[in-house]
């Protein structure tokens, strides 16, 4: 038997037709729109939160590694500067106050750097995650 001789054709008539089929025509498509709007759309927004916030660490690590490059390169500079000057020295409380000098200056340089480091690794922390807060930026 084929669905037209059983009346369930495209008359609209038969078991899915008339008001019964497009009632639940209708079901399905809220429940399909409900799907769309509850899981598709967020699970949509997460996954371009996450590239967003993938990104974002990427270009933060590169940042940081080149910073720490930089900062490798002026200690290097100024550590040969001090032997230099220590070389040029006419005595050993020369060298020794040369020395001290350098060892003064480095460590301030170092408390510096670890700081600025740290402030970016706090700033790229919280640009990564602000995509992936409610509301956040997806840029």
């Amino acid at each position: 038997m084929m669905a037209d001789e059983n009346g369930g054709g495209q008359d609209g008539a038969g078991p899915m037709g008339g008001a019964a089929g497009e009632a639940m025509r209708d079901a399905a498509d809220k429940v399909r729109a409900g799907f769309t709007d509850h899981v598709m759309d967020p699970a949509r927004r997460a996954g371009e939160a996450m590239r967003a916030s993938g990104q974002k660490v990427a270009d933060g690590s590169a940042t940081i590694g080149l910073k720490i490059i930089e900062q490798a390169e002026r200690n290097s500079h100024q550590a040969f500067e001090a032997m230099r000057e220590a070389a040029q020295a006419k005595d050993l409380s020369e060298v020794m106050r040369i020395q001290g000098e350098y060892l003064r200056e480095q460590g301030q340089r170092s408390m510096n750097q670890a700081r600025e480091i740290g402030e970016l690794i706090m700033q790229f922390g919280r640009d990564a995650v602000s995509p992936l807060r409610p509301g956040g930026s997806n840029d």
